[in-house]
């Protein structure tokens, strides 16, 4: 499963992948509860989830590693590298808690439950669950939904439906269906009563089974995809970016804030002279409160060129700042605001600060404390309502959907993303690829040092930047004001599915006692 998402990229392991643990979970809770003295003991009941989770996760989110060294923030180099240990092993092993409480859960229904249809049922709706659990706290990323893009795009457009934990869903029962087919088989082996004509039937109905759903899930989103794009000429907006290419060992630097102020005013230039009519800078763009943005020579140009900007920077208020992006009018005036709502953990604020301030030291480029923005913030520009993500926040499926119900017509994602390798702007890159597809939304992409992008509401990506590389680039996109399911209703599918499988666990509990 780790394989499945960049830099390696192989989506169609997800298919398959889980059905091995799911194999391992159960017959291991089958074993234990065999009363045959010939039965071997039952591994220890995590040993093999938590595996499986250091696995993936680790796997997927190595590329944490990337933020040694931290010299250049004036850490010392031991003390940055068991800082990128810490966080490679602790989003690791956060990683690994949502699969052992997932198989922790599987033990226990199956001690009640043989029926591998209702295993599957209650196995998918426990693992939607603890998704949504998951990504309602601060530490999120690595939903088994994102291993399906970019690649995979057709199944992506389930997510207009219930958002991710349709794909989800869709992963885990297709492998939940293979799974039973293999327990099937080796409970049938290890019964010599039953036939084998009655064991091949039973394996083709799971299996055939879990064709049909992947087949069929495909065909729908397949239906979505293929709809065609309304794109009336009062709706385009002619959006430029300048992907600056600062790299965070001098960002905060005099050499960095020079080439910052100079790269994003020439960048800026250049797309007003291609006619656009606004331009996206990336998150941070100018390092600096918003008195000093205000006389910058960005600002500058932007009242001489009078073409509106929407740039990255800090807003302070007292001794705590945001992490922000402006929308600066025409006129050159601050029109409106967003600040960044969801943080990184321990990259720029310390979780129970009050316990563990003394014993973690803050990481944040600025002295002053950063506060998160208001959860119901919205964005309004002079083309309309915007969605705005910034950064990390583009894991957050919730953030995007609200803003899109609120009257959000197009997402703009400002980014750093520098210093970290290549894996891991494109897994961001993935993710603003699902909250586009969700929203059914255009989206604009700008980072520091890459991947900057354009994608449709169909999840193409029209252009997309390189790494580690100074670009300006310009495109149409088009506001849209429709809603999908998904914006409308939110995640309806989770809670139907624990409500199903709950259902069905206690019809099936009643039924044995019968």
């Amino acid at each position: 499963m780790g394989l499945t998402v960049a830099p390696f990229s192989a989506w169609f392991f997800a298919w398959f992948s889980l059905a091995p643990l799911w194999v391992l979970v159960i017959r291991s809770t089958q074993r234990k509860n065999s009363s045959s003295p010939a039965s071997s003991a039952p591994p220890a009941p995590l040993l093999l989830p938590i595996a499986w989770g250091i696995g993936y996760h680790g796997i997927a989110l190595s590329w944490i590693s990337g933020i040694h060294p931290m010299t250049w923030m004036g850490v010392p180099w031991l003390a940055s590298l068991a800082i990128a240990l810490f966080c490679w092993v602790f989003i690791t092993l956060w990683g690994a808690a949502l699969v052992a409480s997932w198989a922790t859960g599987m033990r226990v229904i199956s001690r009640s439950i043989q029926n591998g249809f209702i295993r599957v049922l209650i196995g998918t709706a426990l693992w939607c669950g603890l998704e949504a659990l998951w990504s309602a706290g601060p530490l999120w990323w690595s939903s088994l939904s994102y291993t399906q893009s970019p690649y995979n795009i057709v199944i992506l457009h389930l997510g207009q439906l219930s958002g991710y934990s349709a794909v989800t869903a869709a992963i885990v029962a297709v492998n939940g269906l293979i799974a039973e087919a293999l327990i099937n088989r080796q409970d049938a082996e290890d019964a010599k009563k039953i036939s084998s004509a009655s064991l091949a039937s039973w394996r083709f109905v799971y299996l055939s089974t879990a064709a049909a759903l992947f087949i069929t899930l495909h065909l729908i989103g397949f239906d979505l995809y293929t709809r065609p794009l309304t794109q009336p000429p009062e709706a385009a907006l002619k959006v430029g970016i300048v992907q600056g290419n600062v790299p965070n060992e001098i960002k905060l630097y005099p050499e960095g804030f020079r080439r910052a102020i100079q790269g994003y005013t020439t960048g800026y230039l250049k797309l007003v002279n291609k006619g656009v009519d606004a331009v996206l800078t990336p998150e941070g763009a100018l390092p600096f409160f918003q008195d000093e943005i205000m006389r910058s020579s960005l600002v500058a140009a932007v009242r001489e060129k009078g073409v509106v900007a929407w740039i990255g920077g800090f807003y302070k208020q007292g001794s705590s700042y945001t992490n922000s992006l402006f929308t600066i009018s025409s006129e050159g005036e601050i029109k409106s605001r967003y600040g960044k709502a969801k943080m990184v953990p321990i990259g720029e604020y310390v979780p129970f600060e009050s316990i563990l301030g003394n014993l973690i030291s803050r990481l944040s480029p600025l002295d002053e404390h950063q506060v998160p923005g208001s959860p119901n913030q919205v964005f309004d520009t002079s083309f309309g309502r915007a969605i705005v993500g910034i950064c990390y926040e583009s894991a957050f499926s919730g953030q995007f959907r609200r803003q899109a119900a609120a009257g959000g017509q197009f997402i703009l994602s400002p980014s750093n993303d520098a210093h970290y390798s290549a894996a891991m702007p494109a897994q961001h890159h993935a993710q603003d690829i699902m909250r586009a597809i969700e929203t059914d939304r255009w989206a604009v992409r700008a980072t520091n040092t890459g991947y900057s992008a354009f994608v449709n509401p169909h999840g193409k990506t029209l252009w997309i930047s390189g790494h580690n590389t100074y670009e300006v680039h310009a495109e149409t996109i088009y506001r849209r004001q429709t809603q999908t399911l998904y914006v409308r209703w939110g995640d309806w599918l989770t809670p139907l599915l624990l409500v199903l499988g709950g259902l069905a666990w206690c019809l099936m509990i009643r039924y044995a006692r019968v």
